[in-house]
């Protein structure tokens, strides 16, 4: 990795866009010389701290309707050439899922653990996630199982999403996924183009 050349990725595994952002970043990372901090974040969270929150209510606009945002997905996981599998129901544990990622990044497994989990709410058929299957993805990523279901329940754990949703925030952060890199913030999967832009650019 060049030095100074980290790329902050908050990312919450029940976010469709951040499973597919983060299907890109080891080509990313292979092809800039850059490394990814994922910082697990609960999108609620900062949305909150915004005000308003997109997903309450009727959708503000269509970009916000289910139907709308299963065949973009649908469509940016052909383009990947990545499975895309939509969630029976917009009601699994979000709060669950961020947990376990906040567990395996304090275990030293953020990108790893991350990418299991976003990759089997989104690219396979496992419903619900329950906290069984977040400690068996734990398990196979090589991490000690009962680590992992301690810190599910840790203090730490909500702290370290709660001052990621700040840190974000307070940065202009208004959703996820959302990257940071040379004092600029690039918002969703649709700017990763611009974001591996600057990656490029900023090259010395």
């Amino acid at each position: 990795m060049e030095p100074g050349r980290v790329v902050e990725f908050f990312f919450s595994p029940g976010s469709r866009y951040s499973y597919l952002a983060a299907s890109q970043i080891p080509r990313i990372q292979a092809e800039t010389g850059c490394q990814f901090d994922w910082c697990p974040v609960r999108g609620a969270e900062i949305r909150a701290l915004r005000g308003r929150d997109p997903f309450k209510g009727e959708p503000i606009s269509g970009q916000y309707d289910w139907p709308y945002r299963r065949r973009d997905a649908e469509m940016w996981a052909e383009c990947y050439g990545i499975p895309f599998h939509e969630p029976p129901d917009h009601e699994f544990d979000f709060d669950l899922l961020a947990r376990a990622a906040a567990a395996g990044k304090l275990l030293g497994a953020a990108q790893s653990y991350g990418w299991a989990l976003c990759s089997t709410v989104y690219g396979s058929q496992t419903w619900p996630i329950s906290r069984e299957i977040c400690l068996s993805l734990a398990e196979r990523a090589g991490l000690a199982r009962g680590e992992l279901d301690r810190l599910l329940d840790d203090p730490t754990s909500e702290e370290l999403l709660s001052r990621a949703a700040r840190g974000a925030h307070d940065r202009g952060a208004f959703g996820v996924p959302t990257f940071f890199f040379a004092g600029c913030m690039y918002w969703g999967n649709d700017r990763l183009v611009l974001l591996e832009h600057a990656l490029h650019a900023n090259r010395g």
